[in-house]
């Protein structure tokens, strides 16, 4: 199910969007979308880094696969 949103952009960024849509026969929103779906990929990296750096310095923990089965209650 898709939802309507509003967003303001920089004219320059809008004259690209709709010169690849032109382009690729396709429209602003499938653009869009695509763009951010691509984009969750860096996002996912970005928190991966950072629990990184937490975890090195010190600032999270690990747990062993073990004890997250216990807690869960599982016995593997």
């Amino acid at each position: 199910m898709k939802k309507t949103i509003d967003i303001s952009m920089e004219e320059a960024i809008l004259a690209e969007l709709d010169y690849y849509a032109q382009e690729l026969k396709s429209s602003r929103t499938d653009l869009i979308e695509k763009a951010i779906s691509n984009y969750f990929d860096t996002l996912d990296e970005m928190i991966a880094d950072q629990r990184i750096d937490a975890l090195k310095a010190g600032h999270s923990t690990t747990s062993s696969l073990e004890s997250v089965f216990k807690k869960a209650g599982l016995n593997v």
